[in-house]
């Protein structure tokens, strides 16, 4: 009987210490913001207007990076959009505590409910491919979450050209299936220093960041599929990310396992991914839409931009650049110049739902201000180069070859 009561007494104690401990994970845990309802302004009755296309961003951080991503998300923020924010898992867990204040104290962001943090970050080393399986962590919580036409991976070192008024307005005569992956199958010395190499990233399974691993042994190269490489940041339609995502044919889960022992992976999967496919290798645009200067040969690392550079990235056209110190001289002078900003410190970026007030207060939606547009020059500017990239005249130049 004694023995009946012991094994009961620990059983309740066992029950209870389970509960004391999920209780602590749930008020400990960071999880992702404002989830209960992403659009709890926008849906009252009295708004009928809509934009005319929106945008899922992924902004990805690490350890350092939340001054500059603060102020990327400022710029970049407007309450057609979505934002979901992925930072690093190894970062100091102070930062992200900082990061979620910094969101959840927001008193617009928490009217629009928009902006989200990634509840169970990956640890991400940069030349493996857990970057690569943040961002497809990313898209998923995306298309889960809300509608949108593209997706758009930006790291809290990248800034935007253009506002986001200026942005959706240009992209409103855009055909929604297009993407825009800078892609070449002209590996060159990639092919010998990415393409052959077998490398094992450790983030995979640990939670202590280090180097990746480099196997001894090299392998031959693919010929059930062609490898291509690009830029890592991407503009990806709706379609083409829901196709990497729950795929109906094997194509990228197979080349995701094939790009998990590949040097910068994310330099690659999309790229190979869609143009092996015969459903959407014409449907790219060979660009991506960024203003980047690299160092010398071999072109691996992009130079840090200044206030020399400010006319090329203007006279671009391109909506977006990178990559920045924090708070240099640059940012300010794009902030006052092109996004109208007085400052940037707690300041939005122009825009009609502000009411097309200049001190970009904002600091709350009119209802009658959604789903007004006030583009400015910027517009201008990078239609005239999505009109060029579109073009029927240079559409063979856009395709996978």
């Amino acid at each position: 009987m004694g023995t009946k009561k012991l094994m009961l007494t620990l059983i309740i104690l066992s029950i209870l210490i389970s509960l004391i401990y999920i209780s602590t994970l749930l008020l400990t845990k960071p999880t992702v913001i404002n989830t209960n309802n992403p659009f709890k302004l926008v849906k009252k009755p009295n708004i009928t207007r809509n934009y005319p296309v929106t945008f899922a961003y992924l902004i990805s951080a690490s350890t350092g990076d939340v001054p500059k991503l603060k102020r990327t998300l400022l710029a970049l923020y407007h309450p057609g959009n979505y934002y979901l924010i992925h930072f690093d898992y190894g970062a100091p867990k102070s930062q992200h505590l900082e990061v979620a204040e910094f969101v959840s104290k927001n008193e617009v962001f928490s009217q629009v409910g928009n902006v989200w943090i990634v509840g169970k970050p990956n640890l991400v080393t940069y030349r493996g491919p857990t970057m690569l399986a943040a961002t497809l962590h990313s898209i998923s919580i995306l298309l889960r979450t809300c509608q949108w036409d593209w997706f758009i991976n930006l790291s809290a070192s990248d800034y935007p050209l253009v506002t986001q008024d200026d942005l959706i307005y240009a992209f409103s005569d855009v055909p929604r299936d297009l993407n825009f992956v800078q892609h070449s199958s002209r590996l060159g010395w990639k092919l010998n220093k990415r393409g052959k190499p077998i490398i094992i990233d450790p983030a995979l399974y640990s939670l202590n960041k280090s180097e990746i691993w480099w196997a001894v042994k090299q392998r031959g190269l693919p010929n059930s599929f062609k490898l291509y490489t690009g830029s890592a940041w991407t503009v990806l339609s709706r379609s083409f990310a829901e196709y990497c995502i729950v795929g109906w044919e094997n194509l990228p889960r197979t080349l995701l396992l094939y790009y998990t022992n590949f040097v910068s992976s994310p330099e690659g999967y999309f790229q190979t991914v869609i143009c092996n496919s015969k459903d959407y290798k014409n449907t790219t645009i060979n660009h991506d839409l960024h203003y980047i200067t690299w160092d010398n040969p071999p072109k691996q690392h992009p130079r840090s931009l200044g206030i020399k550079d400010y006319r090329r990235m203007v006279f671009s056209n391109r909506p977006f650049a990178r990559k920045f110190k924090k708070n240099d001289r640059v940012l300010d002078k794009i902030d006052r110049e092109i996004l109208k900003k007085s400052k940037w410190a707690g300041r939005f970026s122009y825009g009609g739902w502000c009411g097309g007030g200049s001190d970009g207060d904002c600091l709350e939606l009119k209802a009658e201000n959604y789903g007004v547009l006030d583009p400015g020059v910027g517009s201008r500017r990078l239609k005239t180069l999505l009109t060029k990239l579109v073009s029927a005249r240079n559409s063979s130049k856009r395709w996978c070859r």
